[in-house]
């Protein structure tokens, strides 16, 4: 795993173009999926396959339509850079001396933290996926900053994408009709297909308690199956379905949904995502509980990535910001 990590790292630092960098990044996603699946690791591997495999490369190649597909050659030598990276290399491979090795039964997390997770997790929790008991309740309040991160990095990128538009530009998207009009088998296959993706994102959501899913993957796949239809039907066409303003409500509205969960329980007297303080019983408020912040997970990385999409391929269709040289 190491090994291909360093060829693909090398491959993509070598290639200056920037399309088959995007293709290795995707092919490495894929992959690391499936090495996740052969360790069992079917939840990550699923993350993975959504993300990196999916959404990203799809991202990034819409990126590169901005862009171009080669990298513009530059006549600077970054050797500070350079050196600054070899010797955080270094030290980082200087620390991973004093850890335990990889797997190793006698790693102290799997000699307190792993036992007790998997021998307590059916009594304290009540569901069969260990790893939706360990995110969305033992790490609550872990995933909480992570789905805040989240929605930091869209706030980030869609104030990027607007800088120097017009004020009437920026809240609404603007791009052509779909290429692909004249496409009508596409056009009929993906018509077909959209309605049982996003059944399949309803089914990830709400059976993350029983099998591989939650809300991360779900909010993926649902997300794809709206840049599927983007793709065949165009961007204004979606944006008639859901408008812009719905979604970043959405992306907000999906993060207060899971920090609501927490008020509420401390002000029944209970500590921040501590369920019990949701039902008298103690598996049941540990059922809603984790039903209720997956579904603001869901919200929110549905929303997100979608704006994001809307964003990279609403900017296509505008015109480029002259630069100072122009000016």
């Amino acid at each position: 795993m190491l090994a291909m990590l360093m060829v693909t790292a090398v491959a993509i630092a070598w290639t200056r173009d920037l399309f088959a960098a995007v293709m290795l990044a995707g092919l490495y996603g894929l992959v690391s999926a499936s090495f996740f699946v052969a360790m069992d690791a079917v939840d990550v591997a699923f993350t993975e396959a959504a993300v990196g495999a999916g959404i990203t490369p799809l991202l990034l190649l819409v990126s590169l339509r901005m862009t171009g597909q080669r990298e513009a050659a530059s006549h600077n030598h970054p050797w500070a850079a350079l050196a600054i990276v070899v010797v955080v290399g270094v030290l980082l491979v200087l620390g991973e001396q004093d850890m335990p090795a990889f797997g190793s039964p006698d790693a102290p997390a799997h000699q307190h933290v792993a036992p007790h997770y998997l021998q307590q997790s059916a009594a304290e929790i009540g569901i069969p996926n260990v790893v939706t008991s360990i995110l969305a309740s033992y790490r609550a309040f872990d995933t909480l900053g992570e789905v805040a991160v989240i929605f930091t990095a869209c706030v980030g990128v869609l104030a990027l994408l607007v800088s120097g538009l017009p004020p009437d530009e920026r809240a609404r998207p603007h791009a052509p009709h779909s290429t692909m009009e004249d496409q009508i088998i596409l056009r009929v296959v993906g018509k077909i297909l959209i309605p049982p993706i996003m059944l399949f994102a309803l089914y990830v959501q709400f059976h993350g308690e029983y099998g591989p899913g939650g809300g991360f993957q779900a909010g993926v796949i649902f997300a794809s199956a709206v840049i599927v239809y983007v793709m065949l039907f165009g961007l204004d066409a979606a944006a008639r379905v859901m408008s812009v303003a719905w979604l970043r409500f959405a992306a907000a509205f999906g993060l207060l949904l899971y920090g609501a969960v927490g008020v509420v329980c401390l002000l029944a007297g209970e500590r921040f995502l501590d369920y019990h303080a949701l039902l008298p019983q103690p598996i049941a408020a540990q059922h809603t509980g984790i039903l209720v912040i997956e579904l603001g997970v869901g919200i929110t990385v549905a929303a997100v990535v979608i704006l994001l999409f809307f964003a990279f391929v609403g900017r296509l269709s505008r015109p480029a910001l002259p630069t100072r040289h122009q000016e």
